[in-house]
């Protein structure tokens, strides 16, 4: 379980990039961002901008607040009250 908002994001990050069959360099591109930022933002090493959140949460076609819920038993994040497949 996260235990603050930074890895709640990251966690998050990570398994909607997954979910979506997207390698890192593959989102950092459609983010317009540095595969190496986005890996250390997946590890909640980077203090990410509200500006960077937009650009990943675009980038995964969903929103920051998507990016921000916690998760259910299975792990799925959530959307909107839907779990990710």
């Amino acid at each position: 379980m996260p235990q603050n908002a930074r890895q709640l994001f990251s966690q998050n990050v990570r398994k909607a990039r997954i979910a979506k069959g997207l390698s890192q360099e593959e989102l950092a591109e459609l983010a317009g961002l540095h595969r190496n930022y986005v890996g250390g933002v997946e590890r909640g090493e980077r203090n990410i901008s509200v500006d960077n959140m937009e650009k990943i949460a675009r980038a995964l076609a969903t929103t920051i607040p998507g990016l921000l819920q916690e998760t259910e038993a299975t792990g799925k994040p959530w959307k909107r009250g839907i779990a990710w497949d």
